[in-house]
């Protein structure tokens, strides 16, 4: 009989992976030994790997690049980053080591810019693509570095307003993009996206307000949904309206030389993970060239925006189980050392899974268990793993401590669930640590932000 962890792994995940392996009963992360990292920094504790940033970028490159050789594909591609999956500075230099533009999304990504201009991580050539609703903030702060000298600054039309704005305070030719607003998922609560402008507007817009502008050059059209780049009729179908418009575009505004897909190239949240990027990426690059070629227009310079794809796969989570608590004859609660709804806010706000894994003791036998955040939430829990809706573990001991990572958390989380401040039932914000490799290979461990005390918080609130 199969009574071990390990032997319910090998029987029901695919394991070992790219990323995960198991050696002397611990787990390994992209061969970073956890354990030893727990006994170095103790727990709970947020770690980043930044060399898989840069190694998403450059599988991203290598599908596209691979997709215009085998499709003849005449045109450029271009990596950028969405910022608001994760602003820090961290990310941001590890992500500008690849040659990538930036997609903004507020007025504050633009004082991000700026500080990395002064710091010379940028030069002014940076390419910046100004998405999102523009506040008067915001507007002012793309116009002002445009006329200081950011020439590859293209903020994205989302409403008609914007364009008015920035003739006004631009005072030097500069270029621009459109949104398209497009229409949603039947699931959604409403049609149309809120950001963007109609299909069915956009050439009029165009021949009313942009043709003739003495400053402002249409260079992209830019195209979104929310669930993302996935094989479904729905994703083809949004896309297939999108050429529509571009094909229609191109041929009254021939300086239109760019597609920007957006993102949503999903990351690995379980061990089952199935998705083929290379098929996705080949049949997006075909159908834009198919589609081209049938109009009788020049394909575009193909623009993407990943986020999560980026910095997702590079964030782990690590906790310590620090009881069990059996509430009933089947139901047996193992308590984590922190807060999910601090730490992981997707687990409950959006009922986001992730790869959940023990760091040690994987040669004991397992029981299945419910696990509990410390706060008095009742919505403070992680009841869904890949394992069929429950999750096992290795059997809970008062003698032999139990660790548990989380993976795949770099993108989103701190931006939700607040970096700083004051969290819910004022859960400390855990220790942050940065892990990268020197140019031996070898492993480097630097703390990002120490754990917060509780002197902080009290101070935070008026004690």
């Amino acid at each position: 009989m199969k009574i071990k962890y390990s032997e319910l792994i090998d029987q029901t995940l695919y394991f070992p992976t790219e990323e995960f392996n198991v050696s002397e009963n611990n787990l390994l992360f992209h061969d970073i030994p956890l354990m030893d990292v727990v006994e170095k920094f103790g727990t709970p504790l947020k770690i980043s790997y930044l060399p898989r940033i840069s190694q998403n970028i450059q599988k991203a490159k290598s599908w596209f690049r691979e997709a215009f050789e085998k499709t003849e594909y005449k045109k450029n591609y271009r990596y950028c980053y969405c910022t608001k999956s994760s602003h820090f500075k961290f990310v941001l230099e590890e992500a500008l080591k690849n040659d990538i533009s930036i997609e903004t999304s507020s007025a504050y990504d633009m004082d991000i810019v700026k500080s990395l201009y002064k710091e010379g991580k940028v030069t002014k050539d940076i390419e910046v693509i100004c998405n999102g609703f523009k506040t008067d903030d915001y507007l002012a702060k793309i116009s002002d570095m445009i006329n200081s000298g950011f020439e590859n600054i293209t903020p994205i039309l989302d409403n008609y307003r914007e364009l008015d704005k920035l003739t006004e305070s631009i005072d030097t030719t500069f270029d621009i993009g459109i949104r398209i607003a497009s229409e949603e998922e039947p699931k959604f609560e409403f049609y149309t996206s809120r950001l963007g402008i109609g299909y069915k507007d956009i050439i009029p817009y165009y021949s009313q307000k942009i043709a003739e502008h003495p400053n402002a050059r249409l260079k992209m059209l830019h195209f979104f949904i929310n669930t993302g780049i996935k094989d479904t009729a729905y994703y083809w179908n949004e896309l297939y309206k999108c050429l529509r418009v571009y094909a229609r575009l191109k041929k009254i505004a021939p300086e239109v030389n760019s597609l920007n897909i957006g993102g949503g190239f999903p990351i690995k949240t379980s061990l089952q993970f199935d998705y083929d990027y290379q098929y996705m990426v080949e049949e997006i690059v075909s159908q834009i060239k198919k589609f081209c070629e049938e109009e009788g227009v020049e394909e575009p310079n193909i623009y993407t925006e990943f986020g999560s794809f980026t910095v997702g796969e590079s964030g782990a989570n690590i906790y310590k189980i620090i009881s069990q608590k059996r509430q009933n004859d089947r139901e047996k609660w193992n308590m984590i050392d922190s807060s999910f709804m601090t730490t992981l806010p997707d687990t409950w706000a959006i009922s986001r899974h992730f790869i959940m894994l023990p760091l040690n003791r994987w040669e004991d036998t397992y029981e299945r268990v419910f696990l509990g955040g410390l706060t008095c939430d009742s919505d403070d829990y992680y009841n869904s793993e890949q394992h069929t809706n429950a999750i096992y573990l290795p059997v809970f001991s008062d003698t032999k401590p139990l660790y548990i990572g989380f993976f795949h958390t770099g993108a989103y989380q701190e931006t939700i669930g607040g970096y700083g401040g004051v969290h819910h039932c004022l859960m400390p914000q855990p220790r942050h640590v940065l892990i990268q490799k020197d140019e031996n290979g070898e492993l480097q461990y630097e703390i990002f932000r120490e754990k917060q005390e509780p002197e902080d918080v009290l101070k935070l609130l008026g004690y």
